[in-house]
């Protein structure tokens, strides 16, 4: 399961093996290490208890001036260590994701990170989401890359403006059960559900893009910048009037009509990675076409307060006979869902 930590430095084993190659790539590692020791960070942990993710934050407020060209005095993020060993659960996107939500919780300027150009997978996956090469860092390890990204532009490109989103998209209710939400959207999990039973360390969990796999009437009709609220149906331990919220923002990225794969493979190769359903159901839904459209959206915030179906009905002016599996919102009430929601308002981007 997923077994997120954050611990202190000095509590954390430095002799473990996960840390050989920071070491070798930094000849000062282990003292630095040592000085952090009553700072924190964020470790992973496998089922077998061994380290398999290292992050750790610094919020600088002065002139980046070892590097080159130096940066001017500003607010920022520095993601000081950033480590995962590869084991195809696409746990760095998570990593990107916590940086980027601690960035937006501390309200820096700029995000950035310092990178040996080896490292090419880990510097697509930066560059993937808006950070780009700003500078040099030089020092007797070698030469790094300084990627920086900057936190509130947005540029018109749904993963690269991750995780603000362009208010100008159209706005669609997206109903999921409670079993499939929560394995989708973890960071969208109820109070009410256990984090253990739900949250586990694969690859749909830990990536911003998620995968969806549809039959309700409408969805085809999908466009890249399109927004969804998506919308936990009630878990049935009481009135869908109470249990039935509105969780969080995504942002569709494309969609797809399942017959447009020519191949098992193919299709299997765009649906495994990002989505909630098994190979074997995959492959079940290929041949049936059961599920025929396929949505493909960024996963960009969590709702801070859950939004319950009353409120969207009593407050916010929806239609409590309507089909709540899929239907367009008015500005109004998206307006509205955001505010309930208490999301962070420099998310959403109102283009000139």
């Amino acid at each position: 399961m997923l077994n997120w930590q954050y611990l202190k430095f000095k509590d954390i084993n430095l002799e473990d093996s996960f840390f050989d190659s920071l070491k070798e790539d930094y000849s000062e590692f282990s003292d630095w290490f040592e000085r952090k020791c009553e700072n924190n960070a964020y470790v992973f942990k496998n089922d077998n208890n061994e380290i398999d993710g290292f992050l750790y934050h610094k919020i600088e407020e002065e002139a980046v001036t070892d590097i080159s060209p130096p940066l001017p005095p500003k607010k920022r993020l520095k993601i000081g260590t950033f480590k995962v060993n590869a084991h195809g659960t696409r746990l760095g996107e998570r990593f990107i994701k916590k940086s980027l939500d601690f960035a937006l919780l501390e309200g820096v300027s700029e995000v950035y990170v310092t990178i040996f150009p080896k490292h090419e997978a880990l510097i697509d996956s930066f560059k993937r989401y808006g950070f780009r090469e700003v500078a040099d860092k030089t020092t007797t390890n070698g030469v790094e890359l300084v990627l920086l990204k900057q936190m509130g532009v947005y540029i018109g490109e749904v993963k690269s403006d991750y995780p603000y989103i362009d208010n100008t998209g159209r706005k669609f209710i997206l109903s999921l059960y409670p079993e499939w939400h929560s394995r989708l959207l973890p960071d969208s999990i109820l109070n009410t559900e256990s984090k253990d039973a739900v949250v586990k360390d694969i690859s749909h969990t830990n990536s911003i893009h998620k995968v969806y796999l549809t039959a309700m009437s409408g969805v085809e009709s999908l466009c890249k910048g399109d927004i969804l609220v998506i919308y936990r149906t009630s878990d049935k331990k009481g009135p869908a009037h109470y249990r039935s919220v509105a969780t969080s923002i995504c942002v569709v990225e494309e969609t797809k009509d399942i017959s447009c794969f020519s191949t098992l493979d193919e299709f299997i190769g765009y649906t495994a990675s990002y989505s909630i359903f098994k190979k074997r159901e995959l492959e079940a839904f290929y041949s049936e076409k059961k599920y025929p459209t396929i949505i493909k959206f960024c996963y960009n915030v969590a709702l801070s307060k859950r939004v319950t179906r009353g409120e969207m009905i009593d407050d916010l002016g929806m239609s409590a006979n309507q089909y709540w599996g899929f239907f367009e919102l008015t500005e109004s009430q998206f307006e509205g869902i955001i505010k309930k929601g208490k999301v962070n308002e420099s998310l959403i981007i109102n283009k000139a």
